[in-house]
């Protein structure tokens, strides 16, 4: 009889890890705004938690650059420039390529499909006129992506730069294009990802990132 597989160690999360993963999405969401000074005690209250593994879920966000010290005036969060925006998403772009690169000597068509389940999460939504829904569908889209190549480095590394898209869009939503563009453009890349177009697939992504990166930017003097 085959092993089951479906059974296996549960991974418990430490608490700084819990805190830092509900700081992350105040800041992601934009309840905790850019250039939001986050006081300790306050904090803390308001979370629960004693102040060890709130320092410790802090410091974890300093070194993932969500959060900034300032000498003699504590922590903020961490005001996007318009290099921000264009850094975050050069990084993107590596990273995500470079998953693609792994999905697409893989098993492509499998890879192909799930994402294209994530479209349909995204057409639904734009059926509904659900714009945020339209928007965690995209990032939803790219979290797969990223996944489907099995590494967690790079799951690790992305992560936290689909936390600083949040806050791009968070702030920028009147810059994003109709929902019904944003379907077409993510099914184009599943569709190539399903029939191996590998060379299809990276132009197509590298577009995608450019278009997103020139509606941010054209809103970002007045909003970032």
């Amino acid at each position: 009889m085959a092993q089951g597989r479906t059974i296996g160690t549960l991974v418990q999360e430490s608490t700084p890890a819990i805190i830092a993963g509900k700081l992350r999405h105040a800041i992601g969401y934009g309840e905790l705004k850019p250039g939001t000074r986050l006081g300790e005690a306050d904090l803390a209250q308001k979370l629960g938690v004693s102040r060890g593994p709130l320092r410790e879920a802090m410091q974890r966000l300093t070194q993932e650059g969500l959060l900034i010290s300032i000498r003699n005036r504590g922590l903020f969060v961490t005001t996007l420039e318009v290099d921000d925006v264009r850094d975050i998403y050069f990084a993107r772009t590596a990273v995500e390529m470079a998953a693609l690169g792994r999905v697409v000597s893989g098993d492509y068509a499998a890879a192909g499909d799930r994402l294209l389940e994530q479209v349909t999460e995204m057409d639904r939504a734009s059926a509904n006129h659900d714009a945020a829904g339209v928007g965690e569908a995209d990032i939803s889209f790219h979290e797969v992506l990223v996944e489907l190549a099995g590494s967690p480095r790079l799951s690790q590394m992305h992560a936290t730069l689909l936390t600083q898209t949040r806050m791009c869009i968070t702030a920028l939503q009147e810059t994003y294009p109709e929902p019904d563009s944003r379907v077409a453009e993510h099914t184009e890349i599943a569709e190539a990802v399903r029939d191996g177009k590998t060379d299809v697939v990276h132009g197509l992504l590298q577009e995608h990132m450019d278009d997103a990166v020139t509606r941010l930017i054209s809103g970002a003097k007045h909003l970032l």
